[in-house]
């Protein structure tokens, strides 16, 4: 078997002409009866021909390429997404290319217009919004101009794209979990609030902040504090609280990466979770198994979206305007919370 076989080897072996075997292998939308497509086929196999991708593209105006860009693949939360992701391509036969885009709209919209480039067939953006309408317009001109080309996009993330999007219920988890801690006995709350600017954290800690005005709880000013959305910031933030002093019995990191980190500065200055203070999150990340005490959490169905938002990338009847799928979480209970002492 060559190495280097070609299309016209394959077209001379099955009998065809190379217009036809090129029809066949490069799936021109032109029709080949079925009898000279499985000779082709077999031909191809036979000789061990490879197909140029270029010229797939090329004959087909798409490529069986999908892209999924996520914010940082390190992120327990995007690794689960993408695993969805994976499940659903595989099983259409595609390829899938991975972007990060370290939290950058700038970023966001290069990468989506190199896959435009590329004729990619679809694309998963996965990630929340930021509050900056500038970069949402830019980023929803490039969704734009990639449809127009015929691709697909999806979105796991706040409606508001020109895309169908898979859209966690930040805010009903939140309270959700906000009522639990207060059946719970607690009254006097912190918040690991995550970046003002990044609309997840937004809706969680909104979301939070409101079942405690319901319930006539106020939350202190100095009990709210801004960080990265990550491991490190959780663990900044945390002995940043604790330096300034606090009279919280419980502690709410907006996502699980942040809480990690919380628990670790706790232990880092001696405290103990959940006796000295207790400490909830949310996402309910894969790698909280191997945490103690067990995080007190929001679960939300991660691969699921990952594997929900392909499929509607990948839908055959585009919808217009976009469909939102609305996910709402569960609260799951674990040792990290416990009623407060005395």
């Amino acid at each position: 078997m060559s190495t280097n076989v070609t299309l016209e080897q394959v077209a001379e072996h099955a009998g065809v002409s190379l217009a036809t075997a090129s029809r066949v292998i490069n799936g021109s939308t032109r029709q080949v009866s079925q009898k000279l497509r499985e000779k082709v086929n077999a031909s191809a196999r036979e000789l061990g021909y490879l197909a140029n991708a270029s010229a797939q593209t090329l004959a087909r105006n798409t490529s069986s390429l999908v892209g999924l860009l996520v914010h940082d693949i390190a992120d327990p939360y995007f690794s689960s997404i993408a695993a969805g992701v994976t499940r659903c391509t595989e099983e259409h036969g595609l390829v899938l290319v991975l972007g990060t885009t370290h939290r950058s709209a700038h970023q966001e919209g290069q990468i989506l217009a190199a896959l435009r480039s590329h004729r990619a067939r679809a694309v998963v953006l996965a990630g929340s919004r930021s509050t900056d309408e500038e970069s949402n317009r830019r980023l929803a001109q490039e969704i734009e101009a990639f449809r127009a080309q015929g691709g697909r996009v999806a979105c796991v993330s706040q409606p508001g794209l020109p895309a169908d999007t898979v859209s966690p219920d930040n805010h009903a988890g939140a309270a959700d979990l906000a009522r639990h801690l207060i059946a719970q006995g607690h009254r006097r709350f912190a918040i690991l609030a995550g970046p003002s600017d990044l609309r997840t954290a937004r809706e969680r800690m909104d979301g939070f902040h409101s079942a405690l005005s319901a319930a006539g709880i106020e939350l202190a000013h100095h009990n709210v504090i801004h960080g990265a959305f990550t491991r490190d910031g959780g663990y900044e933030s945390t002995r940043r609280l604790m330096t300034l002093g606090t009279d919280a019995t419980c502690l709410f990191a907006v996502n699980d990466v942040m809480a990690t980190g919380a628990m670790a500065a706790l232990r880092d200055m001696g405290k103990r979770v959940p006796t000295d203070l207790s400490v909830a999150g949310f996402d309910d990340i894969p790698t909280l198994r191997d945490l103690t005490p067990a995080l007190t959490t929001v679960r939300l169905p991660l691969e699921e979206m990952g594997e929900q938002a392909a499929r509607l990338a990948l839908a055959e009847d585009p919808a217009d305007p976009p469909r939102v799928v609305t996910v709402r979480g569960q609260v799951v209970v674990r040792e990290s919370t416990a009623p407060p002492a005395g």
